[in-house]
């Protein structure tokens, strides 16, 4: 099929090319002429494993291309996938201008009837009844055309693999004709195709997003309980997670959710509620806790010494998760920003995600390249992010670099017996603090 992709982010860079992968022919529209010129060279300006030698086999297959004009991509597309942002409003609704522009401007570019107009995005639940009626709204003939919803649920940093390993794909159509044509065009995946109605369809996104950070904030819960009663959640999670009925995935406890989808799809849902006189309060628990738990190391750092100030922290880790270079509501940024209002002098290091942070705080912190020279002569140590590289540091090399070996570790990445024969001070989530046998200077 001929198919046009409405933005170049991590959602549709990833989705148009994995379609032109799978044998479609398709055209990416984004309105940042340098940002097309570097694609049409093969050059991925995002970071997702994979993504950078998928796009340039297909520009080279001529599967794939990059275009600003909204008149050559839609003018003959069986299928326009909507997939611009919807950033989050002050108060944590949905900001639907790029929806709503893209919709106008595929209204104004249509050729032809028939075309489906399919909206990827994350949208509150009517927003495809309302892309309709943008869409009709800018029509220059009596074209008809088809709307629906097909939600994506790709993991940053993972996003190739999910495509094409997706546990399901959902359709929420208007019409019998875009029901069966998104069948055709997405069988490909050979993932199981659930066909809804638009607005569950919608729905479904929302819901899914908010559960997976509810499982997420209460295993957190259970890790604090743990703490004061001395139990291990890694063997708590272990055991809930053999019931088939919880099961083991969202229970690994740490310092909380962050990235582009959790923190704006609950507090969008929240809002949606809000609107229809719903108090969502299970969801705006979750919210808080999450808010809380991200500054759980720092809090773990002020018990342990009686003042911060004039202290050198190391962080290591500063996307929000491993494998993207994605800092959007990452744990990181909150934990920087705690430690500057206590005095601390800081270095970070990360392998990707140095340049972003840099552009947030500039020379308020040092950052460094080489993991271990970032912890040199430190105080403590916050591991942030379980990246490869920083996990497979020996618990022995902090003890030997740090000034003192401290270290506050967001994402359990170490076990206990390893703590303790490496004679540093360990603190994690949910799990015993370690001590070692003889006595560190503080």
């Amino acid at each position: 099929m001929n198919v046009t992709v409405i933005g170049t982010g991590y959602v549709g860079l990833v989705t148009g090319t994995c379609l032109a992968e799978v044998g479609n022919h398709v055209t990416c529209i984004d309105i940042d002429a340098e940002k097309v010129s570097r694609l049409n060279k093969g050059s991925s300006p995002i970071y997702e494993p994979g993504i950078e030698g998928l796009i340039q086999k297909n520009l080279k297959e001529k599967r794939l291309n990059f275009s600003i004009s909204y008149e050559e991509a839609c003018s003959d597309a069986d299928v326009i996938i909507m997939a611009v942002g919807t950033p989050s409003r002050v108060d944590g609704s949905a900001n639907l201008s790029y929806i709503q522009a893209a919709a106008e401007s595929i209204g104004q570019n249509l050729e032809k009837s028939g075309t489906i107009i399919v909206t990827k995005s994350t949208v509150p639940v009517g927003t495809n009844r309302k892309v309709k009626a943008w869409v009709h709204s800018k029509l220059k003939g009596t074209y008809e055309f088809h709307i629906a919803s097909v939600p994506e649920f790709l993991r940053e940093g993972s996003a190739i693999h999910d495509t094409f390993n997706s546990d399901r794909i959902i359709i929420g159509s208007e019409s019998e004709y875009a029901r069966d044509r998104l069948g055709q065009l997405f069988d490909s995946f050979k993932a199981p195709i659930v066909h809804t109605s638009i607005e569950s369809a919608e729905m479904i996104k929302y819901a899914s997003n908010a559960f997976l950070a509810t499982k997420i904030s209460f295993i957190n819960e259970i890790a604090n309980l743990c703490e004061k009663l001395e139990a291990n959640v890694e063997e708590v999670a272990y055991g809930m997670g053999l019931d088939k009925r919880i099961g083991s995935q969202f229970l690994g406890a740490g310092i909380g959710y962050g990235g582009s989808c959790f923190p704006k799809d609950t507090n969008a849902l929240v809002q949606i509620a809000g609107d229809i006189d719903h108090h969502f309060e299970l969801l705006e628990s979750v919210i808080r806790v999450n808010a809380m738990q991200q500054k759980r190391l720092v809090e773990m750092a002020r018990t342990h010494f009686s003042a911060l100030t004039g202290k050198k922290a190391t962080i290591l880790g500063l996307a929000f998760k491993p494998n993207t270079d994605d800092i959007r509501e990452a744990a990181a940024i909150e934990i920087i920003k705690e430690l500057l209002v206590e005095g601390v002098s800081i270095t970070v290091y990360d392998p990707v995600a140095i340049d972003h942070v840099r552009e947030l705080f500039g020379n308020q912190i040092e950052y460094c390249t080489d993991r271990i020279q970032a912890v040199k002569d430190a105080d403590m140590m916050f591991l942030v992010t379980e990246w490869d590289d920083i996990k497979s540091i020996p618990l022995q090399t902090y003890r030997s670099a740090m000034k003192q070996p401290i270290i506050f570790d967001g994402r359990n990445c170490y076990n206990l017996e390893e703590a303790e024969q490496s004679q540093v001070i360990y603190y994690s989530i949910g799990r015993p603090v370690v001590q070692p046998k003889t006595e560190i200077h503080q």
